[in-house]
């Protein structure tokens, strides 16, 4: 066996035993469509105010430029499909949103996996990137063998569906790469178009960020939300996973065994009433760790108070 097959061997074994549902690995190179792609979406603004999205392009179509003699883009997913679910009648988390902050959880086993590599093969540059920096990850996972972009712009894996977090790990050693998932799987099925309910889904697998229920009620900083996406929220608090719930490919979902993202009880539990009635103090001790957070106290209390005016 070659030294970069026993690398790419280890590098694979590490990651599931530290729990990644897939390990697949592309070379590092320039994303010059993905950057055609990219440049056509930010001039048509749909990004919205999401203006980080137009920074640091170059490094987000080229790995090698975030870092310095980067070979190799390995992907992870993380699996995050719960088993349990909401109670009836309460406003509606995102999935991913359930237990604590993906970012930490993913960003530390990153970090540890580095780490590991480091020991075992030698001294390798390298930086992990979790949904948090410019890479273009669902392409690199594409390129990596894990799945399909699916019409909602989700990579999707023909085994467990779409309810996974991509995780990127940039390093500076070449190693075997697997072939790029080459098929689309969606077929002439169009139920996530169908059932988005502020029309964010175009032709073409384009998503318009802009009108997205996850950007209104996660990204949107202002203090209003648009009067013309009234009644359109189904009830949505915080993300909104429609398009993923409608899709064929979720039947084969499976739950997750990451503690870390054992669901927050209030999450699960909390009425419309209770949401209401939480003051900021809880709501910074109980969602601590939660992606929740991130929407603040405030812009949490202007979510529930837009989907209540219905």
């Amino acid at each position: 066996m070659s030294t970069i097959q026993h690398h790419t061997n280890l590098i694979k074994q590490t990651a599931q035993q530290m729990g990644f549902s897939y390990c697949g690995i592309a070379r590092a190179e320039a994303l010059t469509d993905d950057a055609r792609r990219l440049e056509t979406w930010l001039k048509q603004d749909m990004h919205g105010s999401m203006q980080y999205m137009e920074n640091h392009f170059d490094l987000r179509v080229d790995p090698r430029k975030l870092v310095p003699g980067a070979k190799s883009v390995i992907t992870l997913l993380q699996n995050y499909f719960p088993d349990q679910q909401q109670k009836e009648n309460t406003p509606h988390i995102a999935k991913y949103a359930f237990g604590n902050d993906y970012h930490e959880v993913i960003r530390a086993k990153l970090k540890n996996l580095l780490l590991l590599l480091n020991e075992q093969i030698g001294e390798i540059q390298g930086r992990g990137f979790v949904d948090s920096a410019p890479v273009l990850e669902r392409t690199w996972a594409l390129r990596s063998g894990a799945g399909w972009i699916g019409r909602n712009g989700n990579l999707i894996t023909k085994q467990n569906g779409s309810f996974y977090f991509i995780a990127t790990l940039i390093v500076d050693i070449e190693l075997a790469y697997d072939d790029p998932f080459a098929k689309d799987f969606c077929g002439s099925c169009r139920k996530c178009i169908d059932a988005c309910p502020t029309d964010a889904i175009l032709n073409n697998k384009v998503i318009d960020g802009s009108k997205c229920i996850s950007y209104f009620t996660i990204e949107l900083k202002e203090a209003l939300i648009p009067n013309e996406m009234k009644g359109k929220f189904d009830n949505w608090l915080f993300g909104c996973d429609v398009c993923q719930d409608v899709c064929p490919w979720n039947r084969f979902s499976k739950p997750h065994h990451e503690t870390a993202f054992t669901p927050i009880p209030e999450i699960l539990n909390l009425s419309t009433k209770e949401w209401e009635a939480l003051t900021e103090e809880t709501f910074n001790t109980v969602f601590k760790h939660s992606p929740l957070k991130r929407a603040k106290f405030k812009g949490m209390q202007r979510n529930l108070s837009f989907i209540k005016t219905v």
